[in-house]
């Protein structure tokens, strides 16, 4: 095998399936990157089992091969040569020379023969879409899905079509997000739950662009298929969540208020919230809703602070707590100037909305506040 190619072309194709590498495994061939040559191509595939990754990209193809090496090991390397043209080849005692004006690198390669294959899909359903619809899906509940295992079918977002438009949601007990988006072209009804460690990964890959992507869905596999790359994942078992009986439809309190004005005060509010002399103890905040008003406090060991807010207001007078970083996870993706926040009882589940778009939801769950 011998090759050359431009490192800015090499690193972003490394970095793409860079995470598809295991970094805990008793495998040592699924820790490495397999590089395969065609005629005028290298693909450079990672896959740990549960998410695989293929990426290609031009190159001047001088012999024909292949080979597995450590994804760490040669993504540092390359990382940290020279901004040019890199060589890189396969020698007789199956070294990997990289070589890049004075640099010369030998590593120690894997048998390609062992790398398994990524699974085979047999695709039953499938959408597509702009690459940055779905970035912007993504970023908008990815944030909100659980990170405790003990339910593995809330570590990732249902992906729901539903008369022609895409659902995407998050949830994780405590909060839910959703993101909807209709298509443009025709698409079978139908729902999958996708890691959202895979989420991640694509979401970093795919561009703020109007390129397309393509989403493919078996039995228990997803196929994410880009112009150069491909992502393979499994699907997560189990049954979702009915999100949309748990959303209240009626509220006791509403505020309309300016996005940036609430994410600031929440932003500070917050510096006394998370800086508790208790570690990882994060202390709730209090919202006192009046007409016309709205005030945010917090008090610990490190302080206290208010933050006064005017704001407009319906209904009845509340008071009620959160904790603010479910709060600012919203408040960070909305991208509109106001939104409405809509209140129960002290103990009930508080949705946030944009004004203008009706095509996202967040909801929270409210925190026991001790007198």
């Amino acid at each position: 095998m011998k090759l050359v190619c431009e490192k800015d072309k090499l690193l972003k194709a490394i970095n793409s399936v860079v995470k598809g590498a295991s970094s805990k495994t008793t495998m040592p061939i699924l820790e490495g990157i397999f590089i395969q040559t065609n005629d005028n191509d290298v693909k450079l595939t990672t896959y740990d089992l549960e998410i695989g990754i293929e990426y290609i990209i031009d190159a001047k193809v001088e012999k024909q091969g292949s080979t597995v090496v450590n994804a760490i090991m040669f993504s540092e390397i390359i990382r940290k040569l020279p901004d040019t043209e890199i060589n890189i080849s396969l020698n007789e005692k199956n070294l990997l020379e990289i070589e890049c004006e004075g640099s010369l690198y030998k590593l120690a390669t894997m048998n390609p023969e062992e790398f398994p294959d990524l699974p085979k899909i047999n695709i039953e359903n499938s959408i597509t879409l702009e690459q940055k619809n779905l970035k912007n899906m993504i970023r908008k509940t990815i944030f909100g899905v659980s990170i405790e295992e003990n339910r593995p079918i809330f570590t990732g977002c249902l992906f729901e079509i539903e008369d022609n438009k895409l659902n995407v949601v998050a949830v994780d007990g405590f909060r839910l997000a959703w993101k909807s988006n209709f298509l443009e072209n025709p698409s079978n009804n139908f729902k999958a739950v996708i890691p959202g460690k895979t989420l991640n990964e694509v979401n970093k890959i795919i561009l703020d662009s109007y390129d397309l992507i393509k989403i493919g869905i078996s039995k228990n596999q997803a196929l994410f298929e880009m112009e150069n790359c491909k992502i393979v994942t499994r699907l997560l078992d189990g049954e979702f969540l009915n999100y949309k009986n748990v959303i209240p439809e009626n509220w006791e309190t509403r505020i309309r208020v300016n996005k940036k004005d609430l994410q600031e005060c929440f932003e500070r509010i917050s510096l006394i919230s998370f800086s508790s002399m208790e570690k990882e103890k994060k202390y709730p905040v209090k919202l006192n809703i009046e007409i016309g008003k709205i005030t945010i406090s917090c008090t610990n060991q490190t302080g206290d602070a208010k933050e006064e807010l005017y704001i407009s207001t319906e209904g009845k007078n509340l008071e009620v707590g959160f904790n603010p970083k479910y709060f600012l996870d919203a408040l960070k993706v909305i991208d509109d100037e106001e939104i409405y926040v809509d209140f129960g009882s002290n103990i009930s589940p508080c949705v946030i909305r944009p004004i203008e778009n009706s095509d996202y939801t967040y909801m929270i769950l409210p925190i026991r506040m001790k007198d």
